[in-house]
């Protein structure tokens, strides 16, 4: 039988936020890391080396990390909005 308690969604003690929340924001900073501090010199490298098929590829991952970051920019306003983010 299932306790009350492991019913209700808990919050980390620290950070005061609930563990799927957390999530998007650590989802949120590896895909921004890797689309503003990485993708770029990749696609120069490929470039550089003239790999035309690693630039399309680059590119191509680096559209998809764009789309990304937008669901999750989205799944944390929804978050806020439902107030799964407290103060």
């Amino acid at each position: 039988m299932s306790s009350p308690e492991s019913n209700q969604t808990k919050k980390d003690e620290n950070t005061r936020l609930e563990n799927s929340t957390y999530n998007i924001l650590m989802a949120l900073g590896k895909e921004s890391n890797f689309l503003y501090s990485t993708i770029d010199k990749y696609i120069q490298d490929a470039e550089k080396d003239g790999r035309g098929y690693l630039v399309e590829l680059w590119n191509e991952m680096k559209i998809d990390k764009q789309k990304h970051l937008s669901m999750l920019r989205q799944a944390l306003e929804k978050e806020a909005q439902e107030k799964k983010i407290s103060q």
